[in-house]
């Protein structure tokens, strides 16, 4: 996705702020807003940020995942199922 198309300088979000706002979440696209020709912030949807706090989320556990594996600290899968079958039968 080009964001180049989505640049908008904050003049523009001070004087159409409610038609930016229904563009996000009908195009949920985010929103470059610069200040002085730089960019300052980008603007998304609510949905849209919520999405990418979740992918980051499950980035997040692979990634430790991924540190575990690569310092040793695995169990063999049956023991593991063993394990919680053995817990969940005292519950």
């Amino acid at each position: 996705m080009r964001y180049s198309s989505q640049v908008k300088p904050i003049s523009y979000l001070k004087a159409h702020a409610a038609e930016v706002l229904t563009q996000l979440s009908e195009q949920r696209e985010p929103l470059v807003i610069t200040q002085n020709g730089e960019a300052k912030a980008v603007l998304q949807d609510v949905a849209s940020y919520e999405e990418t706090q979740e992918t980051l989320a499950l980035l997040k556990i692979l990634a430790l995942g991924n540190q575990d594996v690569e310092a040793g600290c695995i169990r063999p899968v049956a023991e593991v199922v063993a394990r919680l079958r053995a817990k969940r039968s005292m519950a």
